[in-house]
């Protein structure tokens, strides 16, 4: 009878034990999100104050300026009119990653930041300006870039805007597909290695893998000479997968 006693005592210390942990875990979470939240919140309200002032100029200005002068890490602002994706984007040659899991200001964010590839350059005419997000199941960052599986979805928000430092750029979605990460050498068709065309066979093999691989013909064709860009993100279908938007230049 004592050994059972002792045995349940012990089972009810564990219990409380896991509870306790959940509940720790739990409450990280909740706060880790508030955090996130009055960043998104305090970076909108700079934004807008800008774009207020600026509206009130002729010629173009940034409407991210007091952003731009605050980080000099942020290399664009991201804009798709319609859904969640309105945020600064980050570029750090030394260090790819560093926004990974840091926010705007440079603190511990599960959300990360969006950034652009290392090896991609917005001043280069022939580029691919390939964006990495994070795939949040809140919807912060790229949680949301899945929607574009649907052709509907994408035919409400085939406009991408990115706004850098000197100009407004404006893109049509021209591909949605999924992909892999190899951790291996392969003679798969690697979408993320891609970051310029310096030849027009090298943009062919890209052009036409992309468009075998999207999901619907959204109708936009591109040729040699074309900017692009590319949003990609984490996705479920298999291990190491991707999902991506391809966008070409419009204006």
């Amino acid at each position: 009878m004592k050994k059972q006693i002792r045995w349940d005592f012990v089972l009810v210390i564990v219990a409380v034990i896991c509870f306790g942990a959940f509940g720790v875990i739990s409450y990280r979470n909740i706060q880790l999100e508030r955090n996130a939240s009055e960043v998104r919140e305090k970076i909108a309200e700079i934004r807008d104050s800008d774009v207020g002032k600026k509206e009130q100029e002729s010629k173009y200005s940034t409407p991210y300026d007091s952003l731009f002068e605050m980080n000099d890490d942020m290399a664009a602002w991201l804009l798709i009119p319609g859904t969640d994706i309105d945020y600064p984007v980050m570029q750090t040659p030394n260090d790819e990653e560093y926004y990974l899991y840091r926010d705007f200001f440079g603190n511990d964010d599960k959300n990360g930041t969006l950034f652009i590839d290392t090896d991609c350059s917005l001043d280069d005419e022939r580029a691919n300006i390939l964006i990495h997000g994070h795939h949040m199941k809140s919807g912060a960052m790229f949680g949301n870039l899945t929607e574009y599986e649907d052709e509907a979805y994408e035919k409400e928000h085939a406009k991408i805007y990115l706004h850098t430092r000197d100009e407004m750029r404006v893109y049509e979605v021209m591909a949605v597909f999924h992909a892999k990460v190899y951790q291996s050498r392969t003679d798969k068709f690697l979408y993320y290695n891609y970051p310029k065309f310096d030849t027009k066979e090298r943009f062919d093999e890209y052009y036409q893998n992309i468009k075998k691989m999207s999901l619907y013909d959204t109708g936009v064709t591109a040729e040699f000479g074309d900017e692009l860009i590319t949003l990609s993100t984490c996705a479920y279908h298999t291990k190491n997968g991707r999902f991506a938007v391809v966008a070409k230049r419009v204006q």
